[in-house]
C-alpha cells in the first residue's frame, strides 16, 4: 500500500464526502416535475443555475465533439501558461474558477434556507475563501474548500452531458490519464509545477512525516518550550511526504453520477456509480507502491462501468 492506512482512509473519506455533497448540489439544480391538477399533465421545471450560467432551453445541447474540443483547449491553455510560467495569470484563473464553483455549491445549500439574495451571500463567502486559498494557503483550508469546489463545477457540466457522452468521455480521459502518467509524465510535471511554482494544487493534499521526523520535531518543541526558537532552527527543513488525490479523479465520478441521476430521475444509478468509483480508488490505493505515480482514472472508470453493469442487469 502506497500510504499509511490512516492517510488512505482520510483520502477515501474526503472522496466519499465530496461525492455526497456533489449529489446534493447537482440535485439542487435538477429539473423538478409538477402535475397540473386540472389536466393531469406533468410539467417539468428546469433547475436554475445562479449567476446567469443556466443554458437557455431553446439552445441545443452542445455536441460531444464540441465538449471534447473545450477540454483540449483548456489543457492546451494550461500547458501554455506553464511553459511561459505566467504564474499570476494561473492564480487569477484559479481564483475565478474556485470562486464560481464555491459560490454555486454554497448557493445550493443556502437556497433551502430562509435567507434572501442567497446568490449574493454565496459570492460574499466564496470570494474571501478563494483569496485565502490561493494567496494565503494552508492545508486545512485547502482540503475543506476542495469538498465544495468539485460539486460546483459538476453542476455546470451535468446539464450538457448525456449518459452516452459521459461514458465516452470517461474512456478518453482514462486513456489520456494513463498516457500522461505512465508514458509522458506530463501529469507529474503539472502537479509539481502547481505545488512548487504556483503554490496551488487541484486536488486533496494530505502531508505526513516519518516517525523519525516527528521525533525530531517533538524534541525541538520540548527543548524550546516557552523559549524563543533560534532562527537557524526555525528555518530548518524537514522531509514531509504528500499523499494526493487529483481533482479529476474526484469530479468525473460526480459528473457521471449526476448525469445518470438526471437522465433516469433516480438516485439509484448514481449510488452505483459512486460505489464503483470508490472500489476503483480503493483498488489503486491497495495495489500501488511507494515512490511510484499511478493514473487513477482507469481504475475509477473500470469500477464505474462494472457497477453500472450490475445496476443495468439487476436493478433496471
Amino acid at each position: 500500500m502506497k500510504h499509511r492506512l490512516s492517510i488512505t482512509l482520510l483520502l477515501l473519506t474526503m472522496f466519499l464526502v465530496t461525492q455526497g455533497i456533489g449529489l446534493f448540489v447537482v440535485n439542487a439544480y435538477s429539473p423538478t416535475s409538477e402535475i397540473n391538477q386540472t389536466t393531469g399533465e406533468v410539467i417539468l421545471t428546469s433547475g436554475d443555475l445562479p449567476f446567469g450560467l443556466q443554458t437557455p432551453e431553446d439552445e441545443p445541447t452542445p455536441s460531444f465533439s464540441s465538449i471534447i474540443l473545450a477540454f483540449v483547449l483548456a489543457f492546451a491553455l494550461i500547458f501554455l501558461l506553464m511553459k511561459y510560467k505566467w504564474k499570476m495569470i494561473i492564480r487569477l484563473w484559479f481564483f475565478f474558477v474556485i470562486t464560481l464553483a464555491l459560490a454555486i455549491s454554497l448557493n445550493a445549500f443556502l437556497k433551502y434556507s430562509i435567507l434572501t439574495n442567497v446568490s449574493m451571500i454565496a459570492i460574499a463567502i466564496a470570494v474571501p475563501l478563494s483569496f485565502l486559498k490561493i494567496f494565503k494557503p494552508n492545508v486545512y483550508l485547502h482540503n475543506t474548500t476542495e469538498l465544495l469546489i468539485y460539486p460546483g463545477i459538476a453542476a455546470v457540466f451535468v446539464p450538457i452531458l448525456t449518459p452516452f457522452s459521459i461514458i465516452a468521455l470517461l474512456i478518453l480521459i482514462s486513456i489520456y490519464d494513463a498516457w500522461a502518467v505512465w508514458k509522458s509524465g506530463i501529469m507529474q510535471k503539472m502537479a509539481k509545477f502547481q505545488m512548487e511554482e504556483v503554490k496551488i494544487f487541484g486536488g486533496f493534499l494530505v502531508p505526513s512525516a516519518s516517525d523519525k521526523v516527528k521525533k525530531q520535531i517533538k524534541k525541538i518543541r520540548t527543548k524550546y518550550k516557552n523559549k524563543k526558537i533560534p532562527k537557524s532552527i526555525k528555518n530548518k527543513k524537514f522531509k514531509v511526504s504528500l499523499a494526493i488525490l487529483g481533482g479529476g479523479d474526484v469530479i468525473f465520478p460526480i459528473i457521471t453520477a449526476g448525469v445518470f441521476m438526471r437522465a433516469y430521475f433516480s438516485i439509484v444509478p448514481a449510488l452505483f456509480i459512486i460505489a464503483g468509483a470508490f472500489l476503483g480508488l480503493l483498488a489503486i490505493f491497495l495495489s500501488s507502491k511507494k515512490e511510484k505515480a499511478y493514473p487513477a482514472m482507469p481504475y475509477i472508470t473500470t469500477g464505474i462501468f462494472f457497477m453500472l453493469l450490475i445496476w443495468k442487469i439487476f436493478f433496471n
